[in-house]
């Protein structure tokens, strides 16, 4: 898609990554960028509209989706990771509350604001993912199972919109200078990088952004003997 003129929607925009998207999507001359927080008010980013959206809570993706009716690029960027393997005393809980936003969140603002990026020619939407949709390791086990599932629903999305034109971007990354990662001592990449690559995935009309040394190695790793997603890295 052409990003000049572009209307996008970035969740999760107050900050770290999401911030960043929107911040280059106004540099890349977007006309309009909504900038999609559940506290609008932490919106700091000069040149873009400040939004409500809980995409956990069905009554705000619907009022966002009304409110902004011109969207032609839709960025699932919001996301939580809580930290605990799947036999930990908190796992079911913190599963649930991972699901419902890195999963049910935009399976929820995709079908919400679908049928704007089709009166708009098809537009876009681009997933926010990481490597661990492709593994799972110990002590982000339940965030893993999320991100798979948000594969899984980037990869559905994919084949259901391609009727209406929708490029639908799946975005994997492994370690990011952002709050997610603070206190982990590895090389990082920077925020703004990533999203460099996501608006150059954009308009050369691409699937895929594997953003890191890391995330081209997992993959490349998938069909390994045994594969990376069998043997995973411990940790």
């Amino acid at each position: 898609m052409n990003i000049e003129n572009c209307v996008a929607l970035v969740t999760g925009a107050n900050r770290g990554l999401g911030r960043a998207i929107a911040e280059a999507l106004l540099q890349a001359g977007a006309a309009k960028v909504y900038a999609a927080a559940r506290d609008p008010a932490s919106v700091n980013l000069p040149g873009a509209i400040p939004v409500q959206l809980d995409v956990t809570d069905a009554a705000s993706v619907r009022a966002a989706a009304g409110q902004c009716p011109d969207v032609t690029l839709l960025v699932n960027n919001a996301g939580i990771a809580l930290g605990s393997g799947f036999l930990g005393e908190q796992a079911e809980d913190r599963a649930r509350q991972e699901m419902d936003t890195n999963f049910f969140g935009p399976l929820a603002t995709s079908r919400a604001f679908a049928p704007a990026l089709a009166v708009g020619g098809g537009g876009a939407i681009v997933n926010v993912l990481s490597v661990l949709s492709w593994l799972n390791v110990p002590g982000q086990a339940t965030y893993g199972a999320s991100k798979a599932a948000a594969w899984a629903l980037t990869n559905g999305l994919r084949g259901e919109l391609e009727s209406q034109n929708t490029q639908v971007v799946a975005v994997h990354v492994g370690y990011m200078d952002t709050d997610m990662t603070d206190g982990i001592d590895v090389p990082k990449t920077r925020p703004e990088d990533v999203a460099a690559q996501i608006l150059a995935a954009l308009e050369a009309g691409e699937d895929e952004v594997l953003a890191d040394a890391l995330s081209r190695q997992v993959k490349d790793s998938l069909s390994a003997q045994p594969g990376v997603y069998l043997r995973p890295p411990a940790g």
